[in-house]
């Protein structure tokens, strides 16, 4: 029984702190764009993800990391690259994202319909050497 309760309580503990996460990625990008560093504010959010991209750890229902730029004009694919190459070229973030849960990273503007899907597995460099 007692055993039980140490699960559920893992489990809200990981809950918050994908919670804070995401949090704390809104608080600096909203600081960067508003301290004029980014040229776009940025906002990131809990969603479905892409099944195909699941891992071991994916949470179920909730396994994409989206970030969406508010820059008032539908951005080029180069653009959305950029941006998701912030996240993916830092592979602590992307090995946290993954240990939290979140199995793919998509970027997307606040207008047009355009946006990119990463499998956050394949930048974490799993079963390499960590330099």
């Amino acid at each position: 029984m007692w055993h039980n309760i140490i699960e559920i309580t893992n489990w809200f503990g990981e809950l918050a702190e994908r919670y804070r996460l995401i949090k704390d990625f809104n608080r600096a990008a909203k600081h960067s764009f508003i301290g004029g560093v980014a040229p776009t504010l940025l906002e990131a959010k809990i969603t479905r993800g892409e099944s195909l991209y699941r891992h071991a750890f994916s949470k179920w229902m909730s396994g994409g990391f989206r970030i969406k730029a508010l820059s008032g004009k539908p951005l080029q694919k180069s653009e959305l690259v950029e941006i998701g190459s912030v996240v993916l070229d830092n592979e602590e973030l992307t090995r946290k994202l993954i240990s939290l849960g979140w199995d793919t990273l998509e970027v997307h503007s606040n207008h047009g319909f355009q946006g990119l899907k990463w499998a956050l597995k394949d930048y974490a460099n799993i079963g390499g050497f960590i330099e």
